[in-house]
């Protein structure tokens, strides 16, 4: 598959941020880093350890489950609950956040050949907004324009996506959605427009 009928029938392109324009996992390890240190900073603990077990449940039960493992191995203080997750949300990362080379390439012919370039990104605006901060864009920060779903009705509902596609007067055959998840799928079959699973630009 190549991106170069993409480029010639559509006006616009909007993507999905989490593991569609960077690894999500990058994010959240960083995270991770982040409260083992600041858990031995304030309590004496071993940070190392704290980390290998946030990994590890991270890699095998995924990430809602992290800090409750990691409390009870550790005797970590359910006061902390808050302090992981305001690093969460706002976390000042030691390491810019970098594009899947597929997708930089992809934003890279978009804005070469003057087409709109969309994030409409689901969850907590506060918390996808300093991940957006946190990326190295190579440049294309400047013809990005971001949109939150949660400002309408969350995935897969096709309310704010229907929004921005008439903000811009486009029409639904112009407009290529690009995902990961179910709901981004929904989410464009909803609005009636063509979605392009990004493991399949991987592949390019």
């Amino acid at each position: 598959m190549t991106t170069e009928r993409y480029l010639k029938e559509k006006q616009a392109f909007i993507f999905e941020l989490d593991d569609v324009i960077y690894p999500a996992k990058d994010y959240l390890l960083q995270v991770y880093y982040l409260f083992a240190q600041f858990m031995e900073y304030t309590e004496q603990m071993d940070a190392r350890a704290i980390l290998g077990t946030m990994q590890e449940v991270f890699n095998t039960k995924g990430p809602d489950l992290v800090f409750n493992v990691a409390a009870q191995r550790f005797g970590i203080s359910e006061k902390y609950r808050m302090n992981f997750e305001m690093l969460l949300t706002g976390a000042r990362l030691p390491l810019k956040l970098l594009m899947f080379n597929e997708v930089l390439r992809f934003m890279q012919d978009i804005v070469l050949e003057r087409k709109q370039l969309f994030i409409f990104t689901d969850g907590d605006p506060a918390a996808q907004l300093n991940k957006i901060r946190q990326t190295e864009w190579n440049g294309l920060e400047a013809y990005l324009e971001v949109h939150f779903s949660s400002e309408s009705a969350p995935k897969p509902s096709a309310e704010g996506l229907l929004s921005l596609i008439a903000g811009r007067n486009l029409k639904n055959r112009e407009v290529l959605m690009i995902g990961t998840a179910e709901k981004d799928e929904e989410c464009a079959r909803t609005a009636g427009i063509e979605f392009l699973r990004v493991d399949k630009l991987l592949l390019i």
